[in-house]
């Protein structure tokens, strides 16, 4: 009958709403939440200036690129939570326990650059097989966006990845992060600039510190050789491969495809 029909299908709502109010209010489901409205917002804003698929293409990259660290971080035991995005900000991942040592936070911020140079590639790839301009443009910007974060400075990736290697190595960041704001000067460089600057100076004073010497007292030799053999390999595979990209970008007629 109609009638016990309603009956049957009120209650199951009932509970449906109940079920999805408790999903809503637990804390992964939340953290998902925020990973998912932060990347809209991202795709919104990048949109007005690039236009929507560019915008999905490009938050995906980084995308890609976060849960590189993410996955890093996991294997290394390491609690962390989903990204999060803010448009000209980028994106990042919240270790919610630090690495125990200098080889650990390297192999973390390493797996960013790696995933995401490798998600940039197959892009690459569709552009190619496609005759696609957009996805060479999407594949240019993500080479583009993982060399960055290769510059040797903390915050990025970089600063991370050579402290392993020789914390001084980050004295070499600040004049190729100049280079890239006189390139295209920014006020994200500026912030990035601040905050590496200040990393810098806190590196030098710790610098007799015994808890940093601990920090780096586990690093050997070979680790120092492999990750820095890692680094070079990577930074000369996106430095070729963005010049390339731009110089097929340039070409007459290259506006052509979708």
């Amino acid at each position: 009958m109609p009638g016990s029909a309603a009956g049957g299908v009120a209650p199951n709502i009932g509970r449906m709403l109940k079920i999805l109010f408790l999903l809503l209010s637990g804390a992964k489901l939340g953290k998902l939440l925020t990973t998912g409205g932060s990347m809209l917002l991202s795709i919104g804003v990048y949109a007005l200036l690039y236009g929507w698929r560019f915008a999905a293409g490009f938050v995906g990259l980084l995308f890609v690129h976060e849960m590189g660290h993410f996955i890093a971080a996991r294997q290394r035991g390491l609690p962390v939570g989903w990204p999060t995005f803010i448009p000209f900000m980028g994106a990042w991942i919240e270790l919610k326990q630090m690495p125990h040592n200098a080889e650990t936070e390297a192999y973390v911020g390493l797996g960013g650059p790696v995933l995401g140079t490798l998600g940039s590639l197959l892009v690459y790839v569709f552009a190619r097989n496609e005759g696609s301009h957009l996805l060479l443009a999407l594949a240019y910007s993500g080479f583009f966006l993982n060399l960055f974060n290769l510059i040797p400075l903390s915050p990025l990736d970089g600063g991370r990845i050579t402290q392993v290697i020789s914390p001084r190595l980050w004295l070499l960041g600040l004049p190729v992060l100049g280079a890239v704001f006189m390139w295209r000067p920014s006020p994200l460089l500026i912030f990035v600039g601040v905050l590496a600057g200040l990393q810098l100076w806190q590196a030098r004073k710790r610098r007799h510190d015994p808890a940093q010497q601990a920090y780096h007292a586990s690093t050997t030799a070979t680790t120092r050789l492999t990750y820095g053999a890692i680094y070079v390999l990577l930074l000369a595979f996106l430095a070729v491969m963005c010049h390339d990209l731009h110089e097929m970008l340039q070409r007459p007629g290259a506006s052509g495809g979708a």
